[in-house]
């Protein structure tokens, strides 16, 4: 019973309800007809003379063939409102039931919307809201409850966004100007090697900074909704990006419908990951398909182990698998990105241990419609 829908344990509720009160209405019925047709058989042939003729006809015989009759009217008079009455009962039943079914729809149909809410907004649309009409009742008031927790997580995110992109932007003027002017003392004639060490140290912090920063703006873009809705072969990116990488590929179509930059940047993140973190000598293999109405990418290298316990924690913003604070060349942000980008898409990322070392990694998007 536990594991049927809540409307089909609505429609048994009403229905059992319905065929109890029903089965004691016919019971009450049958008692209180029982009861009259006794009462109006009052006469008994105990109470007459014990003899009594009229011409040749003896009237007690007559009599007790009269109550005879009356008892055997009596009991099929109770037996037909059993039976009749049970046959009426089983069919207004299973027109109670079908009625049954059908309000509890009706009952439920505010619980639907809300679910149809929740399910968009859980794909990234937190603008969404059930505004749900109708009586004060406990349905609109966890209607009015989602609502409000929308309206604040929906302020909170947006507040996140904007502090990460503002703060992005205004990184980014000092950063180049850093540059500029690094890489304008390094261009004297015959600057001292000292000089040149730390300039070239300089530019090498201020690239990783400024990679940082792209990345965080990445990330903001990719975790609002999509304004490009194009089609992509992500074969085609793959292609693209693996021409100067040392990669195996198998590329078939897989097509899919969204933004080309930030599908590129999904497929880049992951080529360039699988080939900072793998073995000396080692292999990345590249692969697209489309598998019924899914496109996937499978990104695998032949990298050191890595224990499962520790591969969610790889797509948490600055987490690594070694340390938090990362790498000279990397930001920590590439596996987040690939995962806020396949979200927005509609689609998800999926990572396990390859056996022997390494690391799988499968986006799957949905397929153009």
């Amino acid at each position: 019973m536990s594991r049927l829908g809540i409307r089909t344990r609505l429609t048994v509720l009403y229905g059992v309800l319905f065929l109890l009160g029903g089965a004691t209405l016919l019971g009450v019925t049958y008692f209180l007809v029982k009861q009259n047709i006794h009462q109006r058989n009052t006469t008994s042939v105990g109470s007459l003379p014990a003899e009594i003729k009229f011409g040749d006809v003896d009237v007690n015989a007559f009599v007790r063939q009269l109550q005879k009759r009356q008892a055997e009217i009596e009991n099929n008079t109770l037996d037909a409102l059993l039976t009749q009455g049970g046959i009426a009962l089983g069919l207004v039943t299973v027109i109670g039931v079908g009625f049954g079914w059908l309000m509890a729809e009706r009952a439920l149909r505010p619980v639907g919307r809300i679910t149809e809410t929740a399910r968009r907004v859980a794909g990234g649309n937190l603008h969404e809201r059930i505004a749900l009409k109708g009586p004060a009742d406990e349905i609109k008031e966890l209607a009015d409850t989602f609502d409000s927790m929308l309206e604040r997580l929906d302020a909170a995110f947006d507040g996140q966004r904007r502090f990460v992109a503002n703060a992005s932007h205004e990184l980014r003027t000092p950063l180049t100007i850093n540059r500029t002017l690094i890489e304008v003392a390094l261009g004297r004639a015959a600057p001292p090697p000292e000089l040149v060490h730390l300039g070239e140290t300089l530019l090498a912090v201020n690239a990783r900074h400024e990679r940082l920063i792209d990345g965080l703006l990445t990330l903001v873009a990719s975790e609002q909704a999509l304004t490009v809705h194009e089609t992509v072969d992500v074969a085609q990116i793959a292609r693209h990006v693996t021409a100067d990488k040392v990669a195996e590929v198998s590329l078939e179509a897989a097509v899919t419908v969204g933004d080309p930059v930030l599908l590129e940047r999904v497929v880049q993140n992951l080529v360039d990951n699988a080939v900072a973190y793998n073995v000396p000598d080692g292999t990345v293999w590249v692969r697209t398909h489309t598998t019924g109405s899914r496109a996937e990418l499978v990104v695998e290298n032949t990298g050191p182990a890595i224990p499962a316990y520790e591969v969610p924690r790889l797509f948490e913003p600055f987490r690594r698998l070694r340390s938090r604070t990362g790498s000279a060349t990397g930001t920590g942000l590439g596996l987040s990105i690939v995962r806020s980008v396949a979200v927005a898409h509609g689609g998800r990322v999926d990572a396990r241990p390859r056996d022997g070392g390494g690391l799988v990694v499968t986006v799957t998007l949905p397929t153009q419609n």
